[in-house]
């Protein structure tokens, strides 16, 4: 059964493994751990002691909220746990004014099934932080 867990320090670096799947320079599981504990709201799905899967939220708590990260394990994944996850990080941020994220084109129509709209953007990348923190 999975668990949903939103407090800091709910995860340690041994529950987290597998994740950022053909990303560059992929996160350490203490950075990871560090984004999550430090953003507006964290979603942890945990099962069985390990980390299937994560989404979090920054924002200026007033008016405006930004998902950065959603991900679940590949092991897990068709099994409903990423809408679950946006699901409630959606109602945890009740009355905000903008809820944004951005996702590859392709993945447009499965956050239109949970209400989101498809919309323009754009985006900078500084690939030398990620080598900072490994």
């Amino acid at each position: 059964m999975i668990e949903y867990v939103t407090h800091r320090e709910a995860v340690s670096p041994d529950m987290v493994e597998g994740f950022f799947v053909g990303w560059p320079e992929p996160p350490s599981a203490e950075t990871l751990i560090q984004v999550m504990d430090d953003s507006y709201r964290r979603i942890w799905a945990v099962e069985d002691g390990r980390v299937v899967g994560y989404v979090n939220a920054i924002s200026d708590g007033v008016l405006n909220a930004f998902i950065p990260w959603l991900e679940v394990h590949p092991d897990h994944q068709g099994r409903g746990i990423g809408g679950e996850l946006v699901r409630r990080m959606v109602a945890s941020l009740e009355g905000m004014y903008a809820i944004d994220l951005m996702c590859e084109a392709d993945l447009v129509p499965w956050y239109e099934d949970l209400g989101f709209q498809g919309a323009t953007g754009a985006v900078m990348r500084n690939r030398s932080a990620l080598q900072r923190h490994p």
